[in-house]
């Protein structure tokens, strides 16, 4: 006697639209992105791991210059560029909850918030930028010269090579973070429009996740940048 066979766990899975034809279930799915974003993640630790290395070199072998460069920066504009971000993270998580259970509006919304804090913070960067041109604190200038009434660690004038050096890194190393706080707004806008549509929910949500953890990795990399390069030797 003929007999269909049953239904196999495949093909029910791959009833619902979320789920990629070459993976069997959802949770399959789900751990084949989260596992690939981690392995990206770990790429980037090591980009951002060779300038942490490099700045600390230099700082260990220039530390008073360092220091006088570093106190040129508005430490206020830096704080709360750091708060801004801080806050970013919070919108995210809540984000990834509202979706969790159902919220859709406010999935909208707080990845809104995401987006507007971001351009934010890259606004005021923009203004740190714009200064460090106008105070002529840009390497490779003809006319760079940084004051020699800056606090210093020692009273000795300022090295402007050791200075440019680190002017070096830090434009370095906050252009790239601000480049990825780009990339990051691009992401969250189109996570935005896909929450807009109603494609995340209580049953799929993975997108958001992913997204969160690289905005969260971007957000922990500003805060190892903010104490680095803008609270050297800052006490009186």
């Amino acid at each position: 006697m003929h007999t269909s066979p049953p239904a196999t766990v495949e093909g029910e899975a791959h009833e619902n639209p979320a789920l990629l034809h070459h993976f069997a279930t959802e949770e399959q799915q789900k751990n084949a992105a989260s596992l690939g974003m981690w392995l990206f993640l770990i790429t980037e630790i090591m980009f951002f791991g060779g300038m942490f290395c490099a700045y600390l070199v230099y700082r260990y072998a220039y530390f008073g210059d360092f220091a006088a460069a570093s106190s040129s920066l508005d430490l206020k504009l830096g704080t709360i560029n750091t708060i801004v971000l801080i806050g970013s993270s919070l919108t995210v998580a809540m984000a990834i909850r509202c979706a969790q259970v159902g919220k859709q509006k406010a999935i909208v919304g707080y990845l809104v918030l995401t987006i507007i804090l971001g351009v934010a913070f890259l606004g005021i960067k923009a203004i740190e930028y714009k200064q460090k041109f106008d105070e002529h604190h840009v390497p490779g200038l003809a006319n760079f010269h940084l004051e020699g009434h800056v606090p210093r660690h020692a009273d000795v004038p300022v090295n402007q090579n050791h200075a440019q050096i680190y002017f070096s890194l830090y434009f370095a190393m906050t252009g790239m973070h601000a480049l990825h706080m780009i990339i990051g707004v691009g992401l969250f806008a189109y996570l935005t429009y896909k929450a807009y549509k109603g494609r995340y929910g209580p049953g799929y949500y993975t997108p958001l996740e992913n997204g969160g953890l690289y905005w969260h990795f971007v957000d922990i990399v500003w805060i190892y940048l903010f104490p680095l390069l803008y609270l050297i030797d800052r006490h009186p």
